[in-house]
């Protein structure tokens, strides 16, 4: 069942989606080579709880961890622990927040030092195909709008692969609600969009293969073929003319750029 949500209640989404993006922030400034991804969690942890909310994944189904961070193969889910940041890295963390009864939820994806060229382009890509997806997210749309537009994008125009196993999906009182929203489908498919749903879409998408396997802690994705993969994702509300966009990546993007250890011109 897809819950619409009230003006307040989306504007208290829009409260944790952007402490979200807030500490996504703090991350883009804290990150460079050297550092453990479990270092990272930390004070991810900390700015989060320093704010009044709490982590929405730890905890959640036996998950541990207040981020998942995803470097290189990981394509999500990744478990935070004694890995060390090497230039070349790509980076996905991606941070929940549950406030005032609400969750927020969104992603980014870093590249440390310099990376390989194709990996950048993924990255740019997969970042373009969120916003493909969100201008699709209007009332009287369906799932599968968004979901044709991403795989369009990044599969049909660019060649990379489009994990199926692995969806976006509606958030609001609990982190996972109806609908699921691939990163792959047909026009006109799927659930229609009603305005004041609140979906989080992430595209996950593949420098390779689109096969994906669990790894033996049983959370982490990673890649079949090991080539990288690149992660983003927004948390937005469905509205009649244009998606309104609850999380934010402009404090993140302006960190990046002030981040010397971190390649953000794509």
């Amino acid at each position: 069942m897809i819950i619409i949500k009230t003006n307040a209640e989306i504007e208290l989404i829009r409260e944790s989606s952007l402490l979200v993006s807030a500490t996504l922030s703090e991350v883009a400034a804290f990150l460079k080579p050297g550092l453990t991804t479990l270092q990272i969690d930390k004070m991810a942890d900390d700015f989060i709880r320093d704010n009044g909310a709490t982590p929405s994944f730890k905890n959640y189904k036996g998950y541990p961890f207040a981020t998942c961070i995803s470097v290189n193969d990981a394509v999500v889910h990744g478990f935070p622990g004694k890995h060390v940041l090497r230039a070349g890295d790509i980076i996905s963390v991606d941070v929940g927040v549950y406030k005032n009864g609400f969750h927020g939820d969104s992603a980014y994806t870093f590249a440390i030092g310099e990376v390989a060229p194709e990996v950048i382009q993924l990255m740019a890509v997969t970042r373009e195909s969120l916003y493909k997806g969100i201008e699709k997210a209007v009332a009287g749309n369906r799932v599968g709008d968004i979901a044709h537009a991403i795989q369009e994008y990044t599969e049909k125009k660019h060649g990379y692969g489009v994990v199926r196993e692995l969806v976006g999906h509606g958030l609001g009182r609990h982190l996972h609600e109806d609908p699921q929203v691939p990163n792959f489908g047909k026009k006109g498919s799927g659930p229609k969009l009603k305005e004041n749903s609140v979906i989080a879409i992430e595209p996950m998408i593949n420098l390779g293969t689109k096969d994906v396997y669990y790894d033996t802690d049983g959370w982490t994705v990673r890649t079949k073929d090991g080539k990288p993969a690149a992660h983003y994702e927004h948390t937005i509300c469905i509205k009649k003319h244009k998606a309104d966009v609850l999380s934010s990546f402009e404090g993140i993007i302006a960190n990046e750029k002030k981040n010397k250890e971190l390649f953000s011109d794509y």
